[in-house]
């Protein structure tokens, strides 16, 4: 019999250091630019410097006599073998979607496009060898200017981003409560607020940011076995698999797809990437290991990017604050392709500008349009922070036009705890919650009575460091899924995950995921629900995931669904693994299987002492030597498992800024989260996302922004001109928590990933407004530097607009967009 480990104590709930970050701290690491292939030889791309442009020639020869240069390859070169990078989420029937040439042959569409590669036997000789190839171009007219793109035309001779397709409007998806029978006309309930009521009208900035992952994007083909091996840092090694298959020919059995060690994504791997497609393509032409390494500037100018949205509200309530309607007309930029969920991205966030209130009447229109920008797709929460910014951002705007604390108007129309399960305005069903709960621990935590005497206080003397105080009351859909509904919504793919749990003989547990990790801590949490599960000791589970050959099914990791979808998975194969051990034991235990129980990793026979552990059957299982008849030898078990709802995490987020009303300096003085999450199976990985997630929100308030130039360049491509926060930017969060289990999943879970990113973003502008709105100022468009806030307030005070790019009046010029210069002005917590 094998040796069995006492059972410990229970495992979920408990914190727990990751598994991984022995070797992630220690550099015995798996990073994919770590890896060495015998022959290997090294690429480096050639990039168009013009957003909009024809390819007049390309003349290679002098990077071909350069020394050690292989190879340098053109579209025309590589041909179909290319394949073509795909969009799996059309959200309406007729979207113009322009075909995506990994890399194009006669016109490139952004500055940063792929016009030829250059192979050599090292990085650098790679990239020496690129300056030698000659490229002429024909510039064009390029669309850059959200609105003016969304309304250019041939007749009108605005500039379109593909002249062939004749528009730059890629498609116009709707929601309406009335025609979808869950609430009333928005239009009448805007109207009588405007006779008899409170009608608000705004319109938000959504900036585009950058997804700035510690690891940039690499990937490594080697083409000489009986597979094409594809290491990548991607998010998505199950789908990255099927969409090399399905674009380049190559049989799905004959492409092996493996996601080592990948520092971070944040959506910005979520992605089948041209780079990805050209090193697939090279390697097989050539029939050599190839690898290809982006340099940071590669990554910030040509990795997908994010959000980019003019967003234009129209608020309706009744004269105390109870909100009747509300309307939302978006216009998002995809860039110059539709990525592979990108158009989708606004779509989700479709479903939460409702936020968590109830709302009688709803109405959302978003038009996507192309522009000669590089392609968005999902950053941190993907269309759930623009949702969540722009309706808190309304809350309080309500709250000012009322005269009430923004905590009061809230409180007002807020789902109240006993009124769940919910069913919403835009249609979903919130399952649990209790908002009133959260909002008490945080105002608590937060001190918040306190800080508004004191915001008072320093009004009233005339201070002029002022103090504000943001709210924001948040709830997201999250755990992508379900396949039923993803298919409503004409999605590509399902929403399912899948799970195996192999019992070696030895007593131990292999666990395969078909969710692909990069910075979560799988390993551990998962590791954990299996542990309490089975009854086994942490330490003899294995994790495996991130490689199709061992996890040959799954759907890989975005929104916040690894635990909620992926774990789930893992619970039903476990449950599988006990039942198919029961007919085993009770051969064994000479008892009946309905006398077992199964409890602390042992089956023991109902009021005896006899029992067998469950290592000791997986022993057993393996010799065969004294089976039941007609029972395998085998106890391993698998599972897909497919959620009936997506889950909904909510919490109150509380930010206190100081702002310095002669200089606009901007310093963050108190930040309070309490999140409900449901069940927590490790409070450390925890606190981690929430605190990483927080410092994402916070910057795109504060700092973040990608700017382009009049001409498409991006002029915000390096961290000296893309301000990303460090921590002395930043101050100790208190984090705490409230639990309302899911009531759709076995462990009560709910998602994590994006919280902090999605509430912290109004919370910090709701707090620097507030700190100046007795000054005339409504609204400041991110990021909130120094000079934007100086400018503000100065603006007020001279009588102009309360605002700079905007802020106060109800609608922007379009001219006052992303493009200009960059403001370096540091908006940190001590700036």
């Amino acid at each position: 019999m094998t040796a069995v480990q006492e059972r410990p104590g229970a495992e979920i709930g408990r914190d727990r250091r990751r598994k991984e970050d022995q070797r992630l701290i220690t550099g015995r690491t798996r990073w994919t630019d770590n890896l060495q292939l015998p022959g290997m030889l090294h690429l480096a791309m050639i990039r168009s410097p013009f957003a909009h442009a024809t390819i007049a020639s390309i003349d290679k020869s002098e990077a071909e006599k350069a020394t050690n240069v292989v190879a340098v390859f053109t579209a025309a070169d590589l041909g179909e073998s290319l394949g073509a990078c795909i969009n799996a989420w059309a959200i309406t029937t007729d979207q113009v979607t322009p075909a995506h040439p990994p890399m194009p042959a006669d016109r490139v569409t952004f500055a940063g496009e792929i016009v030829a590669v250059v192979v050599a036997r090292s990085a650098a000789e790679a990239r020496d060898a690129a300056e030698l190839v000659d490229v002429e171009y024909d510039e064009l007219p390029a669309a850059l200017d959200l609105k003016e793109a969304a309304e250019a035309t041939p007749e009108n001779g605005g500039a379109l981003a593909h002249p062939d397709l004749g528009t730059n409007k890629s498609a116009l998806w709707t929601f309406d409560s009335a025609e979808a029978g869950t609430g009333g006309n928005v239009d009448e309930a805007i109207e009588k607020a405007r006779t008899d009521g409170i009608l608000i009208e705004r319109e938000y900035r959504q900036q585009r940011l950058i997804p700035a992952f510690m690891e940039p994007r690499s990937v490594v083909v080697d083409p000489t076995g009986e597979q094409i091996t594809m290491w990548s840092a991607t998010q998505i090694p199950h789908i990255l698999r099927f969409a090399l298959a399905a674009t380049t020919g190559v049989p799905e059995s004959k492409i092996r797809v493996i996601a080592p060690d990948v520092g971070g994504g944040f959506g910005g791997k979520l992605q089948q990437t041209p780079e990805e497609m050209i090193a697939f393509a090279v390697a097989r032409r050539l029939g050599k290991p190839v690898k290809y390494t982006e340099t940071r500037s590669e990554s910030l100018m040509s990795g997908h990017h994010g959000r980019d949205q003019w967003q234009r509200l129209t608020l309706a309530a009744t004269k105390d604050g109870t909100v009747t309607g509300l309307k939302v007309d978006l216009l998002a930029d995809l860039g110059s392709y539709v990525a592979i969920v990108g158009g989708g991205v606004p779509v989700l966030g479709a479903f939460m500008f409702n936020a968590i209130y109830k709302f009688p009447a709803y109405r959302f229109n978003c038009q996507t349009v192309l522009t000669n920008k590089t392609w968005t797709d999902a950053y941190r929460g993907a269309g759930r922070p623009e949702a969540t910014y722009a309706i808190e951002r309304l809350m309080n705007e309500l709250a000012a036009e009322v005269g009430v604390d923004p905590l009061a108007v809230r409180e007002k129309n807020w789902i109240k705890h006993e009124e769940f399960p919910f069913t919403t305005v835009a249609g979903l069903e919130y399952d649990s919650g209790n908002y009133e709960a959260a909002t008490a621990k945080a105002r608590e935590l937060f001190g918040y009575d306190e800080l508004r005497a004191e915001q008072r206080r320093r009004r009233e003397s005339g201070d002029p460091v002022q103090l504000g105080i943001g709210v924001s009351t948040f709830t997201e859909m999250c755990g992508l899924a379900p396949s039923r509904v993803l298919g409503q919504l004409n999605y590509g793919a399902g929403g399912w995950e899948h799970a195996e749990v192999r019992m070696l003989p030895t007593g131990k547990v292999e666990v395969v995921t078909g969710a692909s990790a990069h910075g979560q801590g799988h390993e551990t949490a998962f590791s954990q629900i299996v542990a309490d599960r089975l009854g086994v000791a942490f330490e003899d589970v294995e994790i495996l995931h991130g490689d199709t050959q061992i996890s040959h099914k799954g759907l890989d990791t975005y929104g916040s669904r690894s635990l909620v979808v992926g774990g789930e998975a893992l619970v039903k194969a476990v449950d599988k693994v006990i039942e198919k051990a029961k007919p085993i034991a009770a051969h064994l235990l000479e008892a009946s299987v309905d006398d077992l129980e199964f409890t602390g990793g042992r089956f023991s026979v109902r009021g005896t002492d006899q029992g067998m552990a469950i290592g000791e059957i997986a022993t057993a299982a393996f010799a065969a030597h004294n089976l039941p008849d007609g029972v395998e030898p085998s106890i391993d078990s698998e599972a897909t498992y497919d959620p009936v709802n997506f889950n909904y995490p909510h919490g109150t987020h509380l930010c206190a800024m100081e702002v310095d009303t002669e200089t606009g300096a901007l310093k963050m003085r108190k930040y309070v989260c309490v999140d409900d999450i449901g069940n927590i199976i490790n409070p450390l990985i925890v606190a981690g996302q929430v605190h990483g997630g927080l410092v994402q929100g916070i910057a795109q308030a504060l700092w973040e922004e990608a700017v382009y130039d009049e001409s498409g360049t991006l002029v915000s491509g390096s961290f000296v001109d893309y301000l990303l926060p460090t921590a002395a930017d930043t101050i100790s969060f208190d984090v705490d928590h409230t639990t309302s289990p899911s009531t759709t999943n076995t462990l009560g879970t709910k998602g994590v990933g994006e919280a902090g990113t999605i509430a912290s973003t109004p919370a910090v502008v709701n707090a620097v407004v507030d700190a100046v709105r007795h000054l005339g100022v409504n609204d400041i468009q991110m990021p909130c530097t120094p000079e934007r806030v100086w400018k503000a307030i100065n603006g007020a005070h001279g009588g102009g607009h309360a605002d700079t790019e905007g802020a106060a009046a109800p609608h922007f010029d379009a001219s006052t967009g992303m493009e200009g210069t960059v403001d370096r002005t540091t908006g940190g917590a001590d700036a």
